[in-house]
């Protein structure tokens, strides 16, 4: 029995270690090729000197624009989560509190549903012929809000949980003592999903920084972000191993702020969500 018991333990622990060495694998490799010189990587050192060359020649060449793509990917992370952030929250207090009938609250909750699982390369070709006969293709308007309808049913579904959690009672009470739905809104539900507003903030924001597919189909020069400037260091005769790692290592910190920032409030919300 005892052997038994501890064969399982083994091979548990031997799952869980090879699930995290394959996770940890590619940061590790980003991690130590970044302060290496090219030939290092190359020759596939273990043991080099370290270096900074690689972020020098990332953010202070005047051949490199990563400084421009970084501020790219700022303006639209943020607009867009701002976007998604205000209409989630507004449409989840409307689907939880006004009367609306059965049938169209779950006709809008399955359509966003179903519109999350689809692959995003299914409509990036819609969206490329859309924004492009309206002469908008490669500006910052284009991609702003293809990343807020994209990422809007994620957060939609985030607040929809954090507004249902909401004692009926308060609503109820607000409305009998006189107040519209929209100073219930504003002064009795806001303050208390800030919670789920900062999740749905910090996974939105994260999903639209790491986005590839809508950013590489809609974005111009002008408006390039940082995953597809990374994808540009791979050129077909030569590949730019250290600036790439030393770009992505860069691009990781934003978004490895807000998850340590909003993690108790994201796991609350994803929780909430599979609860129910």
């Amino acid at each position: 029995m005892n052997r038994s018991i501890s064969l399982g333990r083994v091979l548990a622990n031997t799952v869980v270690w090879g699930y995290a060495l394959v996770i940890l694998g590619p940061t590790l490799w980003v991690l130590s090729n970044a302060f290496k010189f090219k030939i290092d990587i190359i020759t596939g050192a273990t043991l080099s000197p370290l270096t900074w060359i690689n972020f020098r020649e990332l953010l202070f060449s005047r051949q490199s624009d990563f400084l421009a793509n970084l501020f790219n990917s700022a303006v639209i992370g943020v607009a867009s989560t701002a976007i998604v952030i205000i209409v989630a929250t507004m449409a989840a207090f409307t689907i939880v509190y006004l009367e609306v009938k059965p049938w169209v609250r779950w006709a809008i909750l399955g359509w966003a549903l179903l519109f999350h699982m689809l692959p995003t390369l299914t409509f990036v070709g819609s969206w490329y012929l859309m924004y492009s006969a309206a002469g908008l293709h490669g500006t910052y308007f284009a991609v702003i809000m293809t990343h807020a309808v994209h990422n809007l049913p994620m957060a939609l579904f985030l607040m929809v949980s954090f507004v249902g959690a909401l004692p009926r009672e308060l609503v109820q009470a607000a409305r009998m003592d006189g107040c519209t739905y929209a100073q219930v809104f504003w002064r009795i539900v806001f303050p208390l999903v800030r919670g789920g507003m900062i999740a749905a903030t910090a996974l939105t924001f994260i999903f639209s920084w790491s986005d590839f597919a809508i950013s590489l189909t809609l974005t111009s020069r002008d408006t390039m972000t940082v995953p597809v400037a990374i994808a540009t260091f791979a050129q077909e005769y030569d590949i730019r191993y250290g600036e790439m790692a030393a770009g992505t290592l860069l691009s990781i910190m934003p978004a490895l702020v807000l998850i340590l920032v909003g993690q108790n409030f994201i796991v609350r919300g994803l929780l909430a969500g599979a609860v129910k």
